[in-house]
């Protein structure tokens, strides 16, 4: 499946606004789903994570899975969501098929887990029917940068948490075949 079924685009202001924009969507996932992160290195990838940590009722502490790959973050029984499904986070960056992508056996907690991937456009779209992507952009130089899924841009200044980005969802398959109503509306992003 090539086309997604719809695209919305918001904008956001702070690192603030991206995360929680995030914890709302978590509130709102389920076992099963895959959601695909793409943006250059500062795009705001973890702390978007963070908030979908946040909302899905996870342990605290997510940090980029860089080094190892994949960190699962398991659900807390007294969280806001107990018994809900863990978050399992992986960065594909260095892996380059999606034979790799199997390798690391993310079959196993598919049915489980809410899976995001960093940088995992065109590696991971077999795992699942369905999937949401996220693109994360920010304004490097005035200018809007693209999904840096080529390598044509790294910005290796991540200071600037607060500088506005643009995030682009788009919904695959059959889970997603209507827009979450949270993406209907601006007000979580605009203060409204």
């Amino acid at each position: 499946m090539s086309n997604p079924q719809w695209e919305r685009t918001l904008k956001v202001t702070t690192a603030e606004q991206t995360h929680a924009l995030a914890a709302a969507l978590g509130e709102v996932l389920e076992a099963g789903d895959l959601l695909v992160l793409t943006g250059e290195l500062g795009a705001g990838k973890t702390t978007f994570t963070q908030g979908l940590g946040e909302g899905l009722g996870v342990r605290a502490g997510i940090i980029s899975p860089t080094f190892v790959l994949v960190r699962i973050h398991p659900n807390l029984a007294d969280g806001p969501r107990p018994g809900g499904p863990d978050l399992v986070h992986v960065d594909a960056y260095r892996l380059d098929s999606a034979a790799e992508i199997d390798d690391i056996d993310l079959e196993n907690t598919m049915d489980t887990a809410v899976t995001v991937v960093e940088w995992g456009r065109d590696r991971v779209e077999h795992l699942s029917d369905s999937r949401l992507e996220v693109d994360l952009l920010r304004a490097v130089g005035g200018e809007s940068t693209a999904a840096a899924t080529d390598g044509d841009v790294l910005d290796f200044d991540t200071d600037d948490d607060d500088e506005p980005r643009t995030i682009v969802f788009r919904g695959f398959g059959p889970r997603w075949a209507i827009t979450p109503q949270l993406l209907e509306t601006t007000a979580l992003v605009e203060g409204n």
